[in-house]
């Protein structure tokens, strides 16, 4: 049987597990970002984790009323609103991020589809004290042996 994977904790959990588990986490959190801002959270979410980074893509965002409104060719409106939501979110979700991952937020970006109902939130966070740049990479990855 394989040797259990230890975490950068070496208390013996697996990092994959809790990688899906914090990537969940980080999906409720966001789901009830919006939910709390803009009164209905959207019912999918999927949360991606990288090195530096944490991109969550969420389906079925808009409320009934913004639907209305992007039916009637008002979609220029109701992006322009979600910028404005998404803005006043920016500081909780930011430190809601930072608490479940344990890094500093340094940047927050945001943006809405209007058909597919879509919506992504990307937040960097500060690079690791032991990472060292990618070859080609503008951002800090974790360091790699030559050759792997």
């Amino acid at each position: 049987m394989p040797a259990k994977r230890t975490g950068p904790n070496d208390r013996g959990e697996d990092p994959i597990a809790h990688q899906g588990e914090l990537a969940a986490a980080i999906s409720n959190t966001v789901v009830k970002a919006l939910a709390r801002t803009t009164g209905r959270g959207p019912t999918k979410a999927k949360t991606t984790l990288g090195d530096n980074g944490v991109f969550v893509v969420l389906e079925d965002t808009m409320t009934k009323g913004e639907h209305s409104l992007a039916d009637a060719g008002e979609g220029q409106l109701v992006l322009d609103v979600r910028r404005r939501w998404q803005a006043v979110m920016e500081a909780d979700v930011s430190r809601e991020i930072e608490a479940l991952t344990g890094r500093k937020v340094v940047g927050f970006m945001s943006d809405n589809h209007i058909d597919p109902d879509l919506a992504v939130e990307v937040f960097v966070l500060e690079p690791l004290p032991d990472a060292a740049p990618e070859p080609g990479s503008l951002l800090p990855g974790p360091r790699r042996p030559h050759g792997h």
